[in-house]
């Protein structure tokens, strides 16, 4: 048999620490953009979020009246104490009258014809809200760097802000392969929600095949993943395309699954290839997509986890950092595989460990930070 010498071979698999620090050194973070708080919802943001004194003078946190709670010391519904012309009824929301600092509650007051009653004392600064209160100059919201949240929203909404400043990178999502199979189809849906999902805006979740080749030149585009191809097959010519078109830093990771995965530029712009095979595509996502869209947005990677115990031991080769699907109950998490993840494991989980290169595995019982999937 004659050696196909076009074929695409990896020669040696670069730690993924040595990619992460790649990015980190290469990739610069994107021009930030001022928009609305309902755009910027999910962005990462390019500044903190400073508010106002709220509320800038007290006002009333419930409806009754306002008085000067001294005046009412010795109000009982046996000696009802008048109100004097300073007290005035209050809308919850509506600012202090002056020379008062208290709510009395409606049901605390009796009406005798045109004057009222109160029938029980209140202690100065109830039933009010003061100056400062809810926020102050000096204290932050959010800071830059940090993603916006719905409650950050709905936080800033009632701060009376109405936009924020915010970095989305462009993501182009292409496919890369020969063919638009099943999997590749599976695999390119799933990373352009992630890519959303994680403050991305894509711009071309292109599913036609081949579609690299438009996606490396699209403009817009901060960084292109390239799904499928990455391989040493007969059809595989990601890595070749990009070495066409731009530079290869790096061809073939030291993760599992997601061996030949691999890295590089053009021009300035970072693209990431992705194997084609679903679990090989979550693997190098959650390893290095989502680090690579961070660093683009001036972030990081924000990571929720439960600390759990492995129900049982975990095996991996030393140098290799390892992507392992669990499934979680009764406060343990059982590992469901290891290398080649299949649909059925994948389904069945809960949730994802890694296995640090530097480890050869855990033993049962360890407790271990299991993080959700997207």
């Amino acid at each position: 048999m004659v050696e196909d010498s076009s074929a695409q071979r990896i020669s040696r698999l670069t730690p993924l620490k040595a990619v992460l620090d790649l990015i980190d050194a290469r990739v610069a973070a994107v021009t930030p953009r001022r928009g609305p708080l309902a755009q910027a919802a999910g962005r990462t943001l390019a500044a903190d979020v400073v508010p106002l004194l709220l509320p800038a003078v007290p006002i009333a946190l419930r409806d009754g009246i306002a008085v000067e709670a001294a005046a009412l010391a010795d109000a009982n519904s046996y000696a009802p104490v008048s109100l004097d012309g300073t007290s005035r009824r209050v809308d919850a929301g509506e600012p202090m009258p002056e020379r008062t600092n208290a709510v009395l509650p409606l049901d605390a007051v009796v009406q005798r014809g045109e004057h009222g009653e109160a029938l029980a004392p209140i202690g100065a600064g109830e039933g009010i809200l003061v100056a400062g209160a809810d926020a102050t100059p000096e204290t932050l919201l959010r800071s830059a760097g940090e993603r916006l949240r719905a409650i950050d929203v709905a936080v800033m909404t009632a701060a009376h802000m109405t936009a924020a400043l915010f970095r989305a990178p462009r993501i182009g999502v292409a496919c890369a392969s020969a063919d638009m199979s099943p999997t590749i189809e599976a695999a390119v849906g799933i990373l352009t929600a992630a890519v959303e999902a994680a403050g991305g805006e894509v711009v071309d979740g292109s599913r036609k095949p081949g579609g690299i080749e438009a996606a490396l030149a699209d403009g817009r585009a901060d960084t292109v993943i390239a799904v499928g191809g990455t391989g040493s097959g007969r059809r595989d010519k990601a890595v070749a395309t990009l070495a066409r078109h731009g530079r290869v830093e790096v061809h073939g990771i030291a993760v599992s699954p997601g061996e030949t995965a691999g890295f590089g530029f053009v021009g300035q712009k970072p693209v990431l290839l992705v194997p084609g095979r679903l679990d090989a595509a979550l693997a190098v996502w959650l390893l290095i997509g989502r680090h690579l869209v961070a660093k683009l947005a001036g972030g990081r990677v924000e990571d929720s986890s439960a600390k759990l115990r492995l129900k049982r031991k975990v095996t991996s080769t030393i140098g290799l950092t390892e992507l392992v699907p669990v499934s979680c109950a009764g406060g343990m998490a059982e590992p469901l595989g290891s290398g080649y993840l299949s649909l059925a494991a994948l389904a069945r989980s809960d949730g994802w460990i890694v296995v640090p290169a530097d480890s050869e595995g855990f033993m049962e019982g360890t407790p271990i930070a299991v993080r959700p999937w997207l």
